[in-house]
């Protein structure tokens, strides 16, 4: 994905103000052991581009004033209630450094699965990404955890994914095991109409407790007081 900046000099909130108002969108670039510089993005073409997947996930071609460069999104700022990008911050990336980000994970197959085709299970997705370390070019645009060999009340744990070459998961002090995917949920058994009506059944015939008299034995007595 690439995107296209203008290099801006003028910062502060008035500054930025003006800039939206002219539709664009202010951000900045750092990182690459250069000095942060400012930047200014057509706002429509960016709102567009955080509404893909992609943009979040993977390393980006930016055009900045016609000199090209790759960077990854860190954090994008949008206005609470109106369709427009507050802020946008980019990390400059090298070929040769590690960059760390998170994946989205991509659950396939669970359709084909038999827990879900025939026992009518239902997966619960526990993680949606994952925070991986690697090479910009080792970089995947996403992570695919396959449930086809799905069997009901099963659990999926990150320990049984296997990532792309050159990829490595960051964990933060936690134990791989500590981490579950999701899981295949059996469904609740619901009682047959046949069955609520035989308990119904069932309840209206038992005598009643505590030495109360049953209904056939109350209209007994009401006979005998006529």
């Amino acid at each position: 994905m690439k995107i296209i900046a203008q290099k801006r000099t003028r910062q502060g909130t008035g500054a930025s103000r003006r800039l939206r108002n002219a539709g664009k969108a202010p951000g900045v670039i750092y990182g690459g052991g250069e000095a942060p510089q400012l930047i200014a993005l057509d706002h429509n073409a960016l709102w567009h581009a955080i509404k893909q997947e992609a943009f979040h996930s993977s390393v980006l071609d930016i055009e900045l004033d016609g000199v090209p460069g790759r960077v990854f999104l860190r954090d994008v700022q949008v206005h609470p209630f109106r369709q427009q990008v507050l802020h946008v911050d980019l990390q400059r990336v090298s070929a040769t450094e590690k960059i760390t980000i998170e994946v989205p994970l991509h659950y396939v197959g669970a359709e084909e699965s038999d827990a879900v085709r025939l026992e009518r299970c239902f997966v619960d997705h526990i993680l949606t990404e994952i925070e991986v370390s690697c090479l910009p070019d080792d970089l995947p645009e996403r992570i695919e955890v396959d449930l086809s060999s799905a069997e009901a009340g099963q659990t999926f744990m990150l320990a049984d994914i296997t990532l792309p070459e050159g990829v490595e998961l960051v964990l933060r002090g936690r134990d791989i095991d500590d981490f579950v995917l999701a899981t295949v949920v059996v469904p609740r058994e619901e009682e047959e109409p046949e069955e609520i009506e035989a308990l119904e059944d069932a309840a209206e015939a038992a005598p009643a407790e505590d030495g109360e008299p049953g209904a056939d034995e109350s209209e007994a007595e009401d006979e005998s007081k006529e």
